[in-house]
């Protein structure tokens, strides 16, 4: 079983002091104490591991042995992901963030009803971050996955305009998804859209070739994972 991934920004010194919430949540909540071998990561690449030799309820003190530096990825995967509702907004992020994407971009879609007052767009950023960060632990990611700020249909548009490679999920698409030439570097950037479907306006937007990943309809909350690791299998998995 791999070491428990804990997040702590400054990784320099000998013996690390892992306090705060992320402290209290090792030692109370996972309740690893001394001998226990952890991994401590910046979220950005580097990491440090080594055994426990402290513990009380406000955190643990570690006992660096490794140090190491996981280099960033490339292709980088970007997902845009249209608002769902509910509880797949949080399936979403969770599953994109374990299969390995490195960037989630939420948007505001047409279909999506979402209200965007700012109160709602806050509150809504703070927990997709929140999720995809616990996420990014779980799968003991030395590259935390990243959520950008709520996205008009504009700025989605950008940014297939500078991606490596542009795909863009529909149903009625005719090209495969399989069939596409994948980049060895830049952003591939893939987009989701809402569970009515992105609207034809927003299709003209996309400068992007729609395409298809089956003859099945997924929906919103499984679609960008699944077209995420078809895509992965093919490049940062061979």
């Amino acid at each position: 079983m791999g070491l428990a991934v804990f997040y702590l920004p400054d990784l320099d010194g000998p013996e690390l002091e892992l306090s705060g919430a992320e402290g209290r949540h090792a030692a109370v909540v996972r309740r690893i104490g001394p001998g226990e071998r952890i991994r401590l990561t910046d979220g950005h690449g580097s990491f440090a591991e080594g055994p426990v030799i402290a513990a009380s309820k406000s955190g643990l003190t570690v006992a660096v042995e490794h140090r190491g530096e996981v280099p960033a990825v490339s292709p980088r995967l970007v997902v845009v992901q249209a608002l769902p509702k509910g509880e797949r907004a949080e399936l979403a992020v969770e599953m994109l963030t374990e299969v390995g994407a490195d960037l989630v971009v939420p948007w505001n879609a047409e279909r999506s009803q979402f209200r965007a007052n700012p109160e709602r767009v806050a509150k809504t950023l703070t927990k997709w971050q929140a999720w995809a960060f616990e996420a990014s632990k779980q799968s003991r990611r030395s590259w935390f996955c990243e959520v950008a700020p709520i996205a008009s249909t504009a700025e989605v548009a950008k940014l297939l305009t500078d991606a490596a490679l542009a795909v863009v999920l529909h149903e009625e698409a005719t090209t495969p998804l399989a069939s596409l030439e994948l980049p060895a570097a830049g952003d591939v950037v893939i987009v989701v859209g809402p569970e009515g479907g992105i609207a034809p306006a927003e299709l003209e937007a996309f400068a992007a070739t729609p395409v298809r990943l089956g003859d099945t309809v997924l929906r919103t909350s499984t679609a960008g994972v699944a077209a995420a690791a078809a895509l992965l299998a093919r490049s940062r998995w061979s």
